[in-house]
């Protein structure tokens, strides 16, 4: 048997498999391009008399009851010096899941800028602190938060 001989299994083997894969890319290729649209934007899965469209980026800046629904975070003033700031480094869960005063965010700030090369903020630093402490700050709230809304009833 010669080398060509040995190498023909293998050499179809790999053949069929690059086939299968040109195949499968038709395919999705195919259905990518059925379900999109010249604009840009995408298309809903609908019938052909009725087409919904989406825009993913307006839907990523959606406030609901008061909550930035991409990041979490509080829609006050410096929410969006807070997005533009913190969350280029960092998830926002990251700052979502800390509770400190003024003092600890400065505090976390100046140890951002000296060890993880966190940006000067200028005058958004203030706005970052104020933003933070007032919906980030501490809770003093003991070892559970106190009941509410309870209907107490008397044992017998």
């Amino acid at each position: 048997m010669n080398e060509s001989q040995k190498n023909s299994p293998k050499k179809e083997r790999r053949k069929r498999l690059l086939i299968r894969g040109f195949l499968m890319m038709v395919v999705l290729l195919s259905v990518f391009f059925y379900y999109y649209d010249e604009s840009g934007l995408s298309l809903s899965n609908t019938s052909d008399n009725e087409v919904e469209y989406f825009d993913i980026e307006e839907d990523t800046e959606r406030i609901e009851k008061g909550i930035h629904l991409r990041t979490g975070f509080v829609d006050a003033v410096g929410m969006q010096e807070v997005i533009n700031n913190c969350t280029n480094c960092h998830s926002a869960k990251l700052v979502t899941q800390n509770r400190m005063s003024k003092e600890g965010w400065i505090a976390t700030i100046r140890w951002m800028q000296k060890t993880q090369n966190l940006w000067d903020l200028g005058d958004n630093e203030s706005i970052i602190v104020d933003y933070l402490a007032e919906h980030y700050g501490p809770i003093n709230k003991g070892r559970r938060e106190g009941l509410k809304n309870i209907d107490w009833y008397t044992l017998k």
